[in-house]
């Protein structure tokens, strides 16, 4: 399903409830208003295109299974999605990070393996207390309890032999696994108080941020300043084990991590490059896979897609079909835009008549292309530029994706995991800009 974007619409609605330096530095997660000295009917959609795994992994005596876990948990909805009709399908692997080579002993945990694995199990606790502090569901404290045992030990299960359940597992299948026992045991949405709180706090910030970004003149100099606002919304990241306990004690001020992203050149650092097709080209159609709710979507990445609609680009935001960590979803996004335009259907001036949000048909924090919503990927057919938003998207999964057209991946580095295999530093920057 999507939906477009056109006035008049209702008035901003009430609210109803940050690169980074090695190590992470100014840890207020504070909202607060940028000052000018900085240079640089709502409709939650149908899910009927789509259906939740019906398996739940239960961990027996035995090894032998009627049916490989890899088998039940890839069935999610296979043949209700499709390929992404831009990707360059010649060899095409979701997952950027190998785990194991051919001739490793499938029965043997690699040290990769292990790592990510243990990288999973780091984040049960915060997942727990999410759950425990769900008031939307009954008996939430059980229910959670019940959770962090299925979900730590098939984990566990897993270190002692990756082929317990038949083939060794990859990232996609360990979250896909995590997903599925969260709602078997009967949460939907564990992250919904802390996405409604940050997304109200950066709506009141909006404006400020895109008339900050308005008056720089140069054309290159204001595309950075966007691009570095990209990169601190992209903070607001609860998949992350640190960060998740640095947001629950303390913040992330995002003008603060505006100002202190690690230095350039990044470890993958394309901007230049970027910046001259920038000023001297115009996309006509963008689809952008977009990551976090709160500042991530809001602070971040609207405000470069506003800057695509001023220049006469037809923007498509692909959001998450179901609800998972504190990514936002395609009705969550319908709703934070309503509340951003003014009566006049614009955002801060600028029109929304080419503006469309559509379900990416997704359910992770990471995505496999070959499994997309229809609709994305009828959208898609006549892009010229595909944007992958955030670790999930655009470095753990198709940082090596080839695209039929231009494509940009822009995320910024959160786990050690994902610096070691990037040879970069912690809260390093990527911006992998390919023409087609």
């Amino acid at each position: 399903m999507w939906k477009q974007i056109v006035a008049p619409t209702q008035k901003p609605m009430a609210s109803v409830t940050n690169g980074l330096k090695n190590p992470l530095p100014i840890l207020y997660f504070k909202y607060f208003y940028a000052t000018s000295s900085i240079t640089h009917s709502t409709k939650v959609m149908s899910l009927s295109n789509h259906s939740s795994p019906s398996y739940i992994y239960a961990p027996t005596q035995s090894n032998v299974h009627s049916k490989s876990i890899e088998e039940e948990a890839m069935k999610n909805s296979a043949s209700e999605l499709v390929h992404f009709p831009l990707l360059i399908n010649t060899n095409y692997t979701a997952s950027t990070i190998p785990w194991r080579l051919p001739y490793d002993d499938i029965r043997i945990p690699t040290p990769t393996e292990l790592s990510w694995i243990n990288l999973l199990l780091d984040l049960i606790p915060s997942y727990k207390k999410r759950a425990e502090n769900d008031t939307s569901v009954p008996d939430a404290a059980n229910k959670a309890e019940k959770f962090a045992q299925r979900y730590g030990e098939i984990l566990e299960n897993y270190k002692k032999d990756p082929s317990c359940c038949g083939s060794p597992p990859d990232l996609i299948l360990l979250c896909q696994i995590r997903e599925q026992i969260l709602r078997e045991v009967g949460f939907r949405d564990i992250f919904k108080s802390v996405k409604d709180e940050e997304n109200a706090k950066a709506i009141s910030l909006f404006e400020n941020v895109v008339r900050l970004n308005d008056a720089i003149e140069d054309e290159g100099e204001r595309l950075e300043n966007l691009v570095r606002g990209v990169f601190a919304g992209n903070v607001f990241d609860l998949g992350s084990a640190h960060l998740a306990e640095v947001f629950s004690k303390e913040g992330i001020s995002f003008l603060s991590t505006c100002q202190n992203l690690v230095p350039r050149p990044w470890v993958i650092d394309d901007l230049d490059t970027f910046k001259m097709k920038w000023i001297n080209k115009s996309w006509k159609k963008v689809i952008i896979f977009v990551d976090n709710s709160g500042a991530d979507i809001i602070l971040g990445i609207l405000p470069f897609a506003r800057e695509l609609l001023r220049r006469g680009s037809q923007v498509v935001l692909a959001a998450n079909d179901l609800p998972s960590i504190n990514d936002i979803t395609y009705p969550e996004l319908v709703e934070v835009i309503s509340k951003l335009k003014d009566e006049e259907g614009h955002l801060v001036g600028v029109s929304t008549s080419n503006l469309l949000i559509a379900s990416s048909g997704n359910d992770l924090p990471i995505i496999d292309l070959t499994r997309v919503s229809q609709e994305i990927a009828n959208l898609a057919n006549d892009a010229d530029l595909v944007i992958l938003e955030g670790m999930g998207r655009g470095i753990e999964t198709n940082l090596n994706a080839q695209f039929k057209c231009d494509s940009l991946k822009i995320a910024m580095v959160k786990h050690p995991e994902v610096a070691e295999f990037l040879g970069s530093r912690m809260y390093d920057c990527v911006f992998k800009y390919v023409e087609a």
